[in-house]
């Protein structure tokens, strides 16, 4: 037992030397994947669809894989050759003197990682692999720290010079993995430099990554997580409009009050743990409302099942919100009976789309979303849940074999979101974003 103290205080401490020499604050700007391409506003939305049905395969493995305290994703490959990115790009740099990366800002993991030399296997990124060679303050990790030991690493290992390894497989039976060893860096955000900042050396990456990042920035609950080894109580961010090449802000610390910008209100609800799967953040939904009909969904859908699978995630992660199909069939029907238009046929788009009168001057007003959380109601305006286009109108939403529900970010722009890790809830209020 008093080792066991030992070796989490030492690593308690560890962590802690970090958020001794920050600031108060600290502000970084995300970009969204699809920022400044080509693609129209429907295959943008394709795309999302897409990505949020990759995303979702993710987060339905860590429901049977293991009780993790600690995720290391790798996103699955797509068997029709089509490039699937994540979401939204936070920039960094790693080491000294700084190499510049993008990562992915992912809500639903912990562990910090990107390629390093000499690799093994890699996948192509837009700026050359991290080389700790050139960095003077590059740490390996080794296999009697805490960290090593103490947290739940996926087949952890240990090298001929005692250095700390991991290795994750990826469940989706195409052969997906990274590996490599657990390091401490400095990183660099914006001008600051953030120290001892422990992360994921990936040496050996297989199959998955046609994107245009760099590795994941976790951001999860976990302890390796990037928000917990800065050691602030708070994050925020503020999702740009749909289609807009304006970058998002991501807020740390004092600067994450969303009292010092919105006037609006402020609406909070609480996170809980899912002790079986801990990194998420999970919400109490109560309900959902379509129109003027609160939807009859059983009180219990939206729980915790007693084998820790099902339950109400936020994820900055996956593009659009999904739902599990039976849940989703009911806010389906409610869509299509107080619409009253023709509902398109095709395969060119994977949501439900209506078709618009092209005689009509007026624009086409959906019914009103509202998600009913515990303590606070979401009502998402229009354009978070209904995308409009070529006198058709898509619902932004989609159903998935899975009993969980994850809110995506399509449905929180233009909100800015606080996550209060002292307080454990999420507050959000309505923002114009790209002014914050």
């Amino acid at each position: 037992m008093m080792q066991h103290m030992v070796s989490t205080l030492l690593l308690l401490l560890s962590l802690l030397s970090l958020s001794h020499s920050l600031p108060d604050g600290l502000r970084a700007e995300l970009t969204h994947v699809d920022a400044g391409s080509n693609y129209t506003k429907l295959e943008l939305l394709q795309r999302m669809v897409h990505r949020s049905k990759t995303r979702a395969r993710f987060l339905a493995s860590t429901n049977t894989d293991f009780s993790e305290d600690f995720i290391i994703p790798s996103l699955p490959s797509s068997n029709d050759n089509k490039t699937y990115h994540n979401e939204f790009l936070i920039k960094l740099s790693i080491g000294t003197p700084p190499q510049p990366f993008v990562l992915t800002l992912d809500t639903g993991s912990d562990l910090i990682w990107t390629q390093c030399q000499p690799l093994v296997h890699n996948f192509s990124q837009p700026y050359p692999f991290f080389n700790p060679q050139k960095s003077s303050t590059f740490f390996y990790t080794l296999c009697s720290f805490p960290l090593c030991n103490e947290i739940d690493i996926p087949e952890p290992q240990c090298s001929t010079q005692n250095l700390c390894m991991y290795k994750y497989n990826a469940s989706y039976g195409d052969g997906s993995y990274t590996s490599g060893f657990l390091a401490r860096e400095t990183f660099t955000l914006g001008s600051t430099p953030l120290t001892n900042v422990f992360f994921g050396c990936g040496n050996d990456n297989v199959g998955v990554y046609r994107s245009n990042e760099c590795g994941i920035a976790g951001f999860g609950r976990g302890t390796l997580s990037l928000i917990s080894q800065l050691g602030y109580g708070q994050f925020a961010y503020c999702f740009t409009s749909f289609g807009e090449s304006k970058s998002s802000p991501v807020l740390f610390g004092s600067t994450a009050d969303l009292r010092r910008y919105e006037k609006g209100l402020i609406q909070s609800t609480p996170f809980f743990v899912n002790p079986i799967h801990p990194i998420f953040y999970y919400l109490y939904l109560k309900g959902i409302t379509v129109g003027a009909m609160l939807l009859p969904i059983p009180p219990l859908t939206f729980a915790v099942k007693s084998d820790g699978s099902g339950g109400v995630i936020i994820d900055s992660g996956t593009a659009i919100t999904s739902f599990p199909e039976a849940v989703f069939d009911i806010v389906t029907s409610a869509f299509i009976s107080q619409v009253k238009l023709p509902v398109v046929k095709g395969d060119f788009v994977d949501l439900l789309c209506f078709s618009l009168p092209s005689a009509s001057s007026q624009k086409f007003q959906p019914p009103k979303f509202i998600f009913h959380f515990e303590g606070a109601d979401l009502e998402l305006p229009p354009e978070n849940y209904m995308h409009q286009e070529k006198q058709m109108a898509c619902l932004a939403m989609s159903g998935d074999s899975g009993p969980r529900t994850v809110i995506g970010n399509f449905q929180q722009q233009n909100f800015h979101v606080l996550y209060d890790l002292v307080g454990e809830q999420l507050s959000f209020v309505p923002a114009q974003c790209d002014q914050l």
